[in-house]
C-alpha cells in the first residue's frame, strides 16, 4: 500500500503532462488540416520523372 503513495501522484502528473501536450497542440493548430497530407501524396509533383 505504501507504493500507492508514490504511484498515484506520478500517474496524476503524467496525465497532466499528456493533457498539457494535447492542449498545446490544439492551441498551435496541429489538427487544422488532417486530410491535406493524405491528398498531397496523391498529387504528382512536377519534377517527378518516371524511370
Amino acid at each position: 500500500m505504501n507504493v500507492l503513495i508514490i504511484l498515484i501522484p506520478i500517474a496524476l502528473c503524467m496525465g497532466g503532462l499528456g493533457l498539457a501536450a494535447f492542449l498545446w497542440s490544439l492551441k498551435n493548430n496541429q489538427f487544422e488540416d488532417l486530410d491535406g497530407a493524405a491528398h498531397r501524396i496523391l498529387i504528382p509533383e512536377e519534377d517527378d520523372h518516371p524511370l
